[in-house]
């Protein structure tokens, strides 16, 4: 396993309003093989939202915020393919110009998505013990088609020994939530989500899991608005629990 001592968790709005035990369980399993997790508490929002809906300025000053809480040379982990395509493909982009543009583009080449820091960061190599068990992985757009890693959460899963991952039908397909295009396209994305719903719950698996939050919530939403009891977890979650980690 390769050594990095200390790292930097940009833990996401989602995580933290909604998932908060995702990111604690990313922190655990982290902490877990050595590495020293600093999560800045002044930390909010990379500014996706206001970005994605057209509003530059109000973005800029959002992400603007989140610039001093990250001034030593260390990885950032981001344990989403959406926030941490925005920072790091987009922030070069929004910050173009601007003073602190050089700060900004810093802070973006250290971004590296959390499944993506396990598997070709720290080489990780899990014990697994966990009961023999089958499981389907989402990959989010971002994750898939911006930070080019969906592969990193196949590979960490299949290096689980007693754990099947089953490919299920609408693999590469969006699950419909897109952020606020969820909101703007409620018809679209409640269509969207309802194949992909029954796509995961039709696989055979038992649960499925996903490196982001954002695809989670919709997801298990529309599974429990249907009566389902087919869920999902966020990967940190499942890996932790697999390998023993506590929280």
């Amino acid at each position: 396993m390769k050594t990095t001592a200390d790292v930097y968790l940009f833990g996401t709005c989602l995580l933290d309003l909604f998932l908060p035990e995702a990111g604690l369980d990313a922190i655990a399993l982290l902490e877990g093989l050595g590495v020293r997790v600093h999560f800045p508490q002044a930390q909010s929002c990379c500014g996706q939202p206001a970005y994605t809906s057209g509003h530059p300025k109000e973005a800029l000053a959002v992400a603007r915020a989140q610039l001093a809480c990250f001034p030593e040379d260390w990885p950032i982990v981001v344990p989403s393919g959406s926030c941490g395509g925005m920072i790091k493909h987009h922030w070069p982009r929004l910050f173009a110009g601007e003073p602190d543009e050089v700060q900004a583009c810093d802070i973006a080449a250290r971004v590296v998505e959390f499944s993506d820091f396990l598997l070709n960061h720290l080489d990780w190599q899990p014990q697994d013990q966990g009961a023999p068990v089958k499981v389907a992985v989402h990959t989010s757009c971002s994750a898939r088609r911006e930070m080019n890693v969906h592969q990193a959460s196949w590979a960490l899963v299949d290096r689980l020994q007693n754990v099947e991952r089953v490919v299920h039908d609408h693999e590469s397909e969006c699950c419909g939530f897109g952020g606020t295009f969820s909101i703007k396209h409620p018809d679209i994305a409640g269509a969207m989500v309802v194949d992909k719903a029954q796509a995961l719950e039709g696989s055979g698996a038992v649960e499925f899991v996903t490196a982001d939050g954002g695809c989670l919530l919709n997801i298990n939403g529309k599974l429990g608005q249907c009566g389902s009891g087919f869920q999902g977890r966020h990967l940190a979650s499942f890996l932790l629990e697999r390998t023993g980690g506590k929280r």
